[in-house]
C-alpha cells in the first residue's frame, strides 16, 4: 500500500511543453485517510534533479529512507492527479517534514489559507 510522501518510479507519459514526462519519480501527496482506500487516482508531485531554487518546488537531499540517488527538487507546480495503475514501484519516503513543506509549498500555489 502506498502512503504519504513516497518517493514513487512512474510514467507520466508524453509530456507538453513544460511538463514534467516520461519515466519519473514523483512524491505522493494524497492524504493517507484517502490512500487507505486503495484509490484509483493519486496525487504526485514529480521530482527533478535539476535544481532551480524557483520558490514553487522544495529541494531534497538523497538520504537511506527517501531512495534518492542524487539532490532533487519536488516540482510542487507541477502536482497533478494519476492513476496508481501507472507507479512502478516505490523507492522510499521524504518523511513528515519534507511533505509537511511540499504541501505547504502547494497551499501556496492552490491559495489554500493555511
Amino acid at each position: 500500500m502506498l502512503a504519504s510522501g513516497d518517493v514513487v518510479d512512474l510514467d507520466l507519459g508524453l509530456p507538453e511543453g513544460r511538463e514534467a514526462g516520461f519515466r519519473h519519480p514523483a512524491v505522493v501527496v494524497t492524504a493517507q485517510r484517502v490512500l487507505g482506500n486503495d484509490p484509483s487516482v493519486v496525487h504526485v508531485v514529480p521530482l527533478t534533479s535539476e535544481l532551480r531554487g524557483f520558490a514553487s518546488e522544495v529541494q531534497l537531499e538523497p538520504d537511506p529512507h527517501n531512495g534518492l540517488d542524487t539532490a532533487s527538487a519536488a516540482q510542487c507546480q507541477h502536482v497533478r492527479a494519476v492513476a496508481a495503475a501507472r507507479i512502478h514501484e516505490a523507492r522510499g519516503n521524504v518523511g513528515s517534514a519534507a511533505l509537511s513543506q511540499i504541501r505547504e509549498v502547494l497551499g501556496l500555489i492552490l491559495d489554500i489559507p493555511g
